[in-house]
């Protein structure tokens, strides 16, 4: 396809690749055509991909195994470049350049002219010369048409093997692991991903990958790969050992696709690249290079922001701009098999006279490192594997060179009761990036506003800042905040549009309007019809205020998935069973009626970490019945669909144990069972601890308590899960009596006065005055509270309900557990394999392998 060509004259730009970094380019000259139009000095473009389609987002690659198609991954579609008159041709890949005559000709022999040449063709997959490496089912990781591939190879195949522990290796692994295989990693060097984090980082990014399934193997060579003998290849390795597996992917990294400049006489690198100045331009006349093709003071940039820095630099200097590219940044955040990584700057402590500081938190699964220099006055670089939390505030000081605070330590150590030192937006110079995919600057923002700009969306529309990645979004609102708040701007904390209220204001018109319905508050404080950010809090404040059954007719459109099926969807449609056991104490007679329900409805089982044990693959039309033998057998909801409170984890306490002080397991119960009933703005975790041993982990909970030789201690406001949090030693050597009140005071405050989604960790390091206040408001009654916040706990505690026990017994909310509204067949895509004498649910390729015998049945095991 190709827009027609509308003026003779206009300056032709050929662009030889559609990748991201040239589709970023183009992009780059529609908005100056889009400028220049009612001047008639647009430029004619036209783009040569050698791919049989546009350009894509390759960070993004492995999603294509969790479903998302090659039509999601799309960067741009041939409709959009035809309204932007950008000509453009697939399967184009050029085989000839003439820079005398000034055209290119691709591989089906047509020939275009040009007056500026621009090279985007990227790289391509590193294949170690390895005798065997070109057999079938030994691929690679790059394209869609990669993707094709590994998941055809995926459908007759068990085992998988990724060569390379890299970045790229890592997400390949999650492809290969995604596709159903039990997959492995090799890797030459010591350690996984060797150039972006350190020795430590990456022991511990090597056990989190194990854990999830992943067998890693390294300082290991291949020497050849041979014909297996328990599965299709061996491969051999220099250390005399062997892995066998059924493909290969290949992924140790990238070497530049320079091969037309080798051809056409465009200088190259002694290892490899195009070689380009400051403004992109190569050693021949109006030829370009931007990308991973481009060698740049004798470096190749392997990341997508510097690749998107250069399309820039490039457009510019073509266009008559004096734009240049000096290097970039290549600290990098991702999220590798749901592993967060963080890497800043001289990771290694190379540069002389480097001090390095390491926080390492191994039951949590941290690792933090900040290197400094001789002074500890700079940052140098970080390491963060585990939570990537601190990674904007590290970049910002490394990158602006801002002056640590006196103990540099602080900022990866976890926050005590006066918080981490801040960096606020404020404190950033007007050079500070702050979304480096589009090289948006704070500067650029404060010009944005001076320009016109009036909100967070206006900036991300005008700069696009936060479109690339979107790591930088929290960054960007808290500069935009401030920045609206120094020119007289009221910034909002709206739930949405269709309340101008926060969540905390709309707690008190419920409270003190006596609403009790949604659509009641809608019509007195509202407008439209909701969404799905009002409604389902509104059904959390309604369910903290009042505490009526949520499948009540007027609240059940409120809810979400898991609490209008009580129950938590898992990725294949079904649905999880978790009952309540109190403080994890439970009779025999209830653990074989548990063992009873897994095998008659074959579902998967589990002990969880809270002392509860799940049942998972239940079809939702099998909830109501299970959920009734577990109720006739004495057992209540363990609202683990729900944000409220989970459980209240215990140790054995001074009943068993010899240096238990106080019998936790009580308390836990009589915690939990008091509790069990209240919705909060999220989940909600305890733990009680029988002695200063701690086996319970209450250090780690919203509520923790600790038995002492006078009573108990408690502990407010930690979490673990992605971003943990030391709780907060919040009272000592309290009464049971004094306990619970304290209890009641600040969870109510925290249900009054959270934001939606808010943990209490969250919470309380957006509290003014921090963990201070918190005692002066429960402790000192110091906004004459404690009163009304007891009161309201009772009537949580008075209404308690088990949901599930309401549901079954109600003929109107059982209709709701069907698979289809209009049939009561149930779902055929269900399929579950065995699996360490288990079912799991099955992957996309097993599910098709099964659907296609005439033999299977829908949901069982095969």
């Amino acid at each position: 396809m190709s827009a027609q060509i509308k003026s003779k004259q206009q300056t032709r730009i050929v662009v030889v690749g559609n990748g991201m970094v040239g589709h970023h380019f183009v992009e780059q000259l529609i908005q100056h055509n889009a400028n220049v139009a009612q001047d008639g000095q647009a430029i004619h473009i036209c783009v040569l991909s050698a791919e049989p389609r546009l350009a894509y987002d390759r960070v993004h690659l492995s999603e294509y195994f969790s479903g998302k198609t090659a039509e999601e991954l799309a960067l741009t579609t041939p409709q959009y470049y035809q309204q932007n008159q950008v000509e453009f041709k697939l399967d184009a890949a050029v085989v000839d350049i003439d820079k005398q005559a000034k055209t290119v000709t691709t591989v089906q022999g047509e020939v275009l002219a040009y007056d500026k040449l621009v090279l985007a063709t990227g790289s391509f997959p590193f294949v170690p010369p390895i005798p065997g490496n070109d057999q079938a089912h030994c691929l690679v990781y790059r394209t869609i048409e990669d993707l094709e591939a590994i998941n055809h190879a995926a459908q007759v195949s068990k085992v998988g093997v990724v060569v390379g522990g890299g970045l790229l290796g890592l997400e390949a692994a999650n492809a290969l692991k995604q596709a159903g295989l039990q997959t492995h990693v090799v890797e030459f060097a010591p350690q996984l991903m060797a150039v972006q984090v350190d020795e430590g980082g990456g022991r511990l990014l090597r056990s989190k990958i194990e854990a999830l399934g992943v067998q890693v193997h390294t300082q290991k060579a291949t020497q050849n790969i041979e014909k297996g003998d328990s599965c299709r290849y061996k491969m051999c390795f220099a250390d005399g050992s062997n892995l066998e597996t059924d493909m290969i992917l290949f992924s140790a990294g990238i070497r530049p696709q320079d091969a037309l400049a080798r051809q056409f006489d465009i200088a190259i690198g002694e290892r490899g690249g195009i070689k380009v100045d400051n403004y992109c331009q190569t050693s021949a006349q109006d030829i370009y290079a931007i990308g991973e093709c481009a060698l740049w003071n004798n470096f190749i940039f392997g990341l997508v922001a510097p690749g998107y820095t250069m399309a820039r630099v490039a457009a510019t200097h073509i266009l008559g701009g004096d734009l240049s590219f000096l290097g970039a940044d290549m600290s990098t955040k991702l999220k590798l098999m749901g592993v967060e990584v963080g890497s800043i700057g001289d990771a290694h402590a190379r540069q002389a006279g480097a001090l390095s500081y390491i926080y390492e938190n191994q039951p949590q699964g941290l690792y933090k490192k900040i290197v400094v220099d001789a002074t500890k006055q700079k940052l140098l670089g970080a390491v963060l594997v585990g939570d990537t939390s601190d990674y904007d505030t590290l970049l910002q000081y490394a990158l602006n060179g801002i002056d640590l605070p006196e103990f540099p330590e602080s900022l990866i150590l976890p926050a005590g009761s006066e918080g981490k030192p801040g960096l606020g937006a404020d404190a950033l110079p007007s050079t500070a990036t702050i979304c480096s995919c589009h090289n948006v600057s704070k500067g650029d923002i404060i010009a944005a506003f001076d320009n016109g700009a009036c909100s967070v969306g206006d900036i991300k529309s005008c700069t696009k800042a936060s479109s690339g990645c979107g790591g930088c979004s929290a960054l960007l609102k808290s500069v935009c905040d401030s920045e609206l708040s120094k020119r007289g701007v009221e910034v909002k904390k709206d739930i949405c549009e269709h309340f101008a209220y926060s969540r905390q204001e709309l707690f008190h018109l419920v409270k003190v309007g006596h609403i009790k319905t949604f659509d009641s508050l809608l019509e007195k404080h509202g407008h439209g019809l909701g969404c799905e950010i009002c409604k389902p809090a509104a059904a959390s404040i309604l369910a903290s205020v009042w505490n009526e059954f949520i499948l009540k007719p007027d609240h059940v459109s409120l809810q979400d998935t898991n609490d209008t099926y009580l129950g938590n969807m898992q990725k294949d449609g079904t649905y999880s069973i978790i009952p309540r056991i109190a403080g994890g104490e439970i009779t025999p007679d209830k653990l074989i009626v548990l063992g009873q329900v897994g095998k008659k409805y074959n579902l998967y089982t589990k002990i969880t970490g809270g002392q509860r044990i799940d049942l998972f693959g239940a079809r939702v039309d099998q909830l109501p019945e299970i959920w009734e033998i577990l109720i006739n057998a004495g057992f209540e909801t363990g609202h683990a669909y729900a944000k409220s409170l989970r459980t209240v984890k215990s140790c054995v306490g001074s009943t068993w144990c010899r240096f238990g002080v106080q019998d936790s397991v009580g308390q836990a119960i009589d915690l939990e069972n008091r509790y069990k009933g209240l919705r909060a703005p999220h989940k909600i975790k305890f733990a009680v601890s029988g002695c200063t041993r701690e086996c319970a982990e209450a250090q780690s909970k919203d509520i923790g308590v600790i038995a002492t030789e006078n009573g108990w201690n408690l502990y407010v406001c930690g979490n673990g899960g992605m971003k943990p949090r030391h709780a907060d030693l919040f009272a000592t050597d309290l009464d049971s009596a004094t306990l619970v009140k304290y209890i009641d005071r600040i969870l109510m405050f925290y249900v009054r006065t959270a934001d939606r989604l808010q943990r209490t960790s969250v919470w309380l390091e957006n509290l003014e005055g921090g963990l201070d206040y918190l005692k002066q408001v429960v402790i000192e009654d110091s906004l004459g509270l404690v009163e009304a916040l007891e009161k309201q706990m009772q009537l949580v505690v008075d209404s308690y309900q088990c949901e599930w026990r309401t549901a079954i017994e109600s003929q109107a909310s059982r209709k709701r557990f069907r698979q289809f509204v209009n049939s009561d067949k149930v779902d055929s895509n269900i399929v579950f394999v065995q699996e360490r004498q288990q079912i799991r649910p099955a992957t996309e390729a097993e599910k098709q392998s099964y659907l296609q015998q005439a033999d299977i049945k829908t949901s069982e095991v095969v």
